[in-house]
C-alpha cells in the first residue's frame, strides 16, 4: 500500500534524524550559532542571533495573540533578513506558513487570504496600503509591519527607513491602527523561550500557492516531511560540489518562491550564508553588491544569467571562489550556460521542480552536467513517462512526466477534486509536462503543460489574465498565450476581440495592472475580429501561438 505523501523522510538521506523544519533549524542554529546565516542591506544575522530573533517573534505569537497551531500566518515580504525571522518564529509556535508574493495586487491578496483562512500577516509598510482595502474581507486579525532598516542598528534604521518613507516615496499612506510593528513584537518576547509545541512529520508547514488553471491560484499542501526530504535531496546532490560551494551563497530570488525557500534550506543545512538581493531588477546596483562578495555559490534563473553576462561590470567581476550555479524557475539556454561558463569559468547546474514537489525534482549533478537536460531524478524519486493512456513508454520516448516521492505534497488545500485529479491511480503527480528520459536517467523537458507562460520563472495562466480583461465593459472576448521574449523567456500577448473601436492597448494594459500582479500584465495587445476556437467552441489557443509564430 502506498505510504501517505509527507509522512515520511526516507532513513537513506535522514543520517540526523529530522522530523520536522524546525529541528533543522534548531541543529543549524546551535551547530553554526557563529556564522553568519543571512544578510542584506549590509546587516548579517548570525545563525546564534536568528535563532534568538525567531524564539523572540514566537513568544510574541503564542503571548499576544489568540492564534493556536495550525492556524495560518501570510507572510508578504521581499528579500530582507526580517523573512527568515517571521518564517522560523512562526514555524516555532506551530503555525503554518503562507507565502505571499509582495508584488500581488489587492484583488489577489484578498483570494490568497481568505482562500488560506490565514489569521495573521505580517507585511513590508510599502505594501500595506494594499492590506488596508481587503483586510476586512479576510479572516485576518493580527497584521505585524516591518520596515526596510527594522532590524539594523539605530543610525543606519532611520537612514534606511527614512529614505524609503520621505525621498523614494515608497510607502503610500495606509490606516491600520491595530498593526503592531515587528520591532514591537520582538521586543515583548526578547530573551524569552516559546512554549514548546509539538510538531510531526506529516503537520503542514507551509501553504505554497500557484496558478490555478480555473483563474485563481491554489495552495499546494507541504509538510515538514515534504520540505525536509526535498532539503537533503537536494543537500546530497548538490554537496558533491567542490568543497566551500556554500560558504556564501547570492540569492537575487526570492525567498517566497519554493526554489529560493528551499534553496536557502540546503545552505542552512551546510551552514551556508545566504546573501538575499531585495531586488535583482536594479542590475547596476547588483553587480556593486556583487562587487563587494566573495561568491561561492549563485542562485538564478536563465533571463538572469543573459542579463547579468551583457554587463561589462558585471564581467569584470572576481569569480575565483565561484564553485557551483544552480539554475530553476524556467528552462536553460544553451547559449545563456555557455555564456555564463565563458564569464564565470562555471557550469551550470539545471535543475526542474514544481511548487508541488517542494520543488525538486531532478538536477544536473556536478561534474556530470548535461545541457539540454535537468539531469538525473533526486534520490528517492521515483519517474514515470506515460502516454495518452497513462501505458509507460519506452526510454527516449516522449510522455507525460509523472512524480512519486516524498517531496510531493499532500494535495491542494480545500481542492479534493482537484488533487484526485492531479494523481495516478498509484500516486504519481502529473506534472503536465513532456518529458524524454534516457537510459542512463537524464530527463529532458521537451514540452509544457499547453497553456502555461511562465515570465520570467513565473508561472502564469491564461485564464487568471483572461478572467480580468474579459471583466472590462468593452471586451467581448479574449485569449492569451505566451510567445518567445528575450528579456523575461516568454511575454504574454493578448488576442481582444472589442466591441469599441477606440479601445487600445494601453487601455487594456492599464485595467490589468489595476488587477494583475506586474509580470501577469500583458506585454502585447493584439485585437481580432474573432478567436479560433473548436468544434465544441474552445479556444484554440495552440492555434493563436502557431499563427503569430508564422507571422
Amino acid at each position: 500500500m502506498e505510504q501517505p505523501r509527507g509522512n515520511t523522510i526516507p532513513d537513506s538521506l535522514n543520517g540526523r534524524g529530522y522530523a520536522t523544519v524546525m529541528d533543522v533549524v534548531a541543529r543549524v542554529c546551535r551547530d553554526y550559532a557563529d556564522r553568519p546565516a543571512f544578510s542584506s542591506f549590509g546587516r548579517t544575522l548570525s545563525y546564534g542571533e536568528l535563532d534568538r530573533l525567531a524564539d523572540a517573534f514566537a513568544v510574541y505569537l503564542q503571548r499576544n495573540t489568540d492564534l493556536e497551531p495550525g492556524d495560518r500566518i501570510a507572510i508578504q515580504l521581499p528579500n530582507i533578513i526580517q523573512y527568515p525571522v517571521a518564517l522560523f518564529g512562526a514555524l516555532r509556535a506551530g503555525l503554518v506558513v503562507v507565502n505571499t508574493n509582495p508584488l500581488y495586487t489587492e484583488r489577489e491578496m484578498e483570494h490568497q487570504f481568505r482562500d488560506s483562512g490565514a489569521r495573521a500577516l505580517v507585511i513590508f509598510t510599502s505594501m500595506a496600503h494594499k492590506a488596508e482595502k481587503i483586510i476586512g474581507n479576510t479572516p485576518v486579525k493580527h497584521v505585524i509591519l516591518t520596515q526596510i532598516g527594522d532590524l539594523h542598528g539605530c543610525i543606519k534604521r532611520t537612514l534606511l527607513n527614512g529614505v524609503v518613507r520621505y525621498i523614494k516615496k515608497m510607502e503610500p499612506a495606509y490606516h491600520l491602527p491595530e498593526a503592531v510593528g515587528l520591532r514591537q513584537a520582538l521586543q515583548a518576547g526578547r530573551g524569552l523561550k516559546p512554549r514548546p509545541v509539538a510538531r510531526a512529520t506529516s503537520d503542514i508547514a507551509v501553504l505554497q500557492y500557484t496558478g490555478g488553471t480555473t483563474g485563481l491560484s491554489k495552495g499546494a499542501v507541504l509538510t515538514h516531511g515534504n520540505l525536509v526530504a526535498n532539503m537533503l535531496q537536494g543537500s546530497d546532490l548538490i554537496s558533491r560540489a567542490e568543497k566551500g560551494w556554500s560558504e556564501t551563497a547570492v540569492a537575487p530570488l526570492p525567498l517566497y518562491h519554493i526554489y529560493a525557500f528551499t534553496l536557502s534550506l540546503i545552505l542552512m543545512e551546510n551552514g551556508g550564508h545566504t546573501v538575499l538581493i531585495p531586488n535583482p531588477r536594479d542590475l547596476k546596483a547588483f553587480v556593486r553588491d556583487l562587487r563587494r562578495l566573495r561568491v561561492s555559490c549563485f542562485i538564478g534563473l536563465n533571463t538572469l544569467f543573459v542579463a547579468l553576462c551583457n554587463r561589462e561590470d558585471f564581467r569584470r567581476l572576481d569569480f575565483s571562489r565561484l564553485k557551483t550555479t544552480i539554475s530553476g524557475g524556467m528552462a536553460l539556454t544553451h547559449d545563456a550556460a555557455d555564456c555564463w561558463r565563458e564569464v564565470t569559468g562555471c557550469e551550470i547546474m539545471e535543475g526542474y521542480g514544481l511548487t508541488e514537489t517542494s520543488p525538486a525534482v531532478a538536477i544536473n549533478p556536478p561534474g556530470a552536467v548535461r545541457i539540454g537536460t535537468i539531469g538525473q531524478p533526486l534520490a528517492e524519486t521515483e519517474v514515470r513517462i506515460i502516454d495518452s493512456d497513462a501505458a509507460d513508454v519506452p526510454p527516449g520516448t516522449p510522455g507525460e512526466l509523472c512524480i512519486r516521492g516524498p517531496q510531493v505534497m499532500v494535495g491542494y488545500w480545500q481542492r479534493e477534486d482537484e488533487t484526485r485529479a492531479a494523481f495516478t491511480d498509484d500516486g504519481y503527480f502529473m506534472t503536465g509536462d513532456i518529458a524524454v528520459q534516457q537510459e542512463d536517467g537524464y530527463l529532458s523537458i521537451v514540452d509544457r503543460a499547453k497553456d502555461l507562460i511562465i515570465v520570467s520563472g513565473f508561472n502564469v495562466y491564461p485564464n487568471e489574465v483572461e478572467d480580468v480583461v474579459v471583466s472590462h465593459p468593452d471586451v467581448v472576448e479574449c485569449a492569451a498565450v505566451g510567445v518567445p521574449d528575450d528579456k523575461s523567456g516568454e511575454a504574454i500577448k493578448l488576442f481582444v476581440v472589442s466591441r469599441n473601436d477606440r479601445l487600445d492597448a494601453d487601455m487594456i494594459r492599464d485595467w490589468c495592472k489595476e488587477r494583475l500582479t506586474r509580470y501577469k500584465v500583458p506585454k502585447l495587445v493584439e485585437f481580432t475580429s474573432e478567436l479560433p476556437k473548436s468544434n465544441v467552441g474552445k479556444v484554440l489557443r495552440r492555434k493563436l501561438r502557431d499563427e503569430d509564430h508564422a507571422a
